[in-house]
């Protein structure tokens, strides 16, 4: 067994994360596949139940199709993408360490504790999101507040009248709500980040740990210390590389829309779909590949476990017991002589909490 464990820079771990997906791409985009393919077919029956309404001339539930749409997608992208991203830590936890690793055995790693990841992963939403959706809460209700009367008393009503003392005053009143609300938006985004940091690790020390949901917060808030000005500067790296591949592969298809005003025949919009899927299936590994080597880079910093982990390695330190559970039922699901052994887990002292 092949590993170098051993505290890395910034750039190093930015090194490492290139090597690993360039070296395992195929392992990566494999596991990456499942979410984008579920996202993949879930857009493409949204786009066959959108042509069957209007086939039918019932146009006027397109909106209501479109919200519904919205809210499946993101409970599939939730769920299916959690799933992917704790299947993902799990290889990179194997490679990292020199095992080997496969899709499946990753995935049989990972299901049977698909409740957990999901409950930790809506925790952490709850966390980071809270501050902001109340903003956004309250804007809207002043929104209503203010443009319902309005609409009652029709636009013609309110272009008369704009010039009321009334009117002025609500005017004002709703132009120091959207103040407001641009300040409270800025302090509430700032706050999801800051959190998003603290929980960077949660995921990764659930997988690899074993831990609960609750516990692998709190582990992830204590390692995270130290090294959260370099996984932000992780993350806005990969989000400026997302950012700019979107824009390059969904430039022909908002051109094409813009010229048609705002439509796209189904073959486009079929079209958009595929390369949505192999753009989320090539950028969805970056992040958390680099995230679970930041977790063993905190565990080595703060723990000494490349130490712990070499003296394994060397047999001084007996096994049984450091190894995690999920290696048995990857085991368990690959014991035929026809198919790919799956990897051995990784030996973790944490395991015993």
């Amino acid at each position: 067994m092949e590993t170098d464990l051993r505290p890395l820079t910034l750039g190093e771990i930015l090194d490492r994360t290139a090597l690993l997906y360039r070296s395992h791409f195929w392992l990566f985009a494999g596991i990456a596949s499942v979410h984008s393919g579920a996202i993949l077919l879930l857009s493409l029956f949204e786009i066959g139940v959108q042509e069957s309404l209007r086939a039918e001339h019932l146009t006027r539930y397109l909106l209501l199709l479109g919200g519904i749409g919205a809210m499946l997608q993101l409970l599939v992208s939730f769920v299916v993408g959690g799933i992917a991203v704790a299947a993902n830590n799990r290889a990179v936890a194997w490679l990292h360490l020199g095992e080997r690793a496969t899709i499946r055995g990753a995935y049989a790693s990972i299901l049977p504790r698909t409740g957990r990841y999901v409950w930790l992963m809506t925790i952490i939403a709850f966390m980071m999101w809270t501050p902001l959706a109340l903003a956004y809460g309250g804007y809207l209700s002043a929104l209503f507040f203010w443009i319902r009367p309005a609409s009652r008393s029709g636009m013609q009503h309110v272009a008369n009248s704009v010039s009321k003392a009334g009117d002025q005053g609500a005017l004002l009143m709703l132009g120091l709500a959207t103040m407001a609300f641009m300040a409270v938006f800025v302090v509430a985004l700032g706050y999801a980040i800051f959190m998003g940091l603290r929980c960077s690790l949660a995921i990764a020390a659930c997988v690899v740990e074993n831990l609960k949901a609750r516990q692998a917060i709190r582990r992830s808030i204590e390692l995270s210390k130290g090294a959260r000005r370099r996984i932000f500067v992780l993350g806005l790296l990969v989000a400026v590389i997302q950012i700019g591949l979107v824009l390059i592969t969904q430039l022909f298809f908002l051109v094409m829309s813009f010229r048609h005003h705002g439509e796209l025949a189904v073959g486009a919009r079929i079209a958009q779909q595929l390369v949505a899927f192999v753009t989320n299936t090539f950028l969805g590994p970056i992040y958390a590949t680099g995230l679970t080597l930041f977790y063993y880079d905190q565990r080595v910093r703060k723990e000494g476990y490349d130490i712990e982990w070499m003296m394994q390695a060397a047999g001084l330190v007996p096994a049984a017991g450091l190894t995690d559970p999920a290696s048995n039922l990857v085991k368990a699901a690959e014991t035929s002589p026809s198919e790919t052994p799956a990897p051995t887990a990784q030996p973790d002292h944490a395991e015993r909490t």
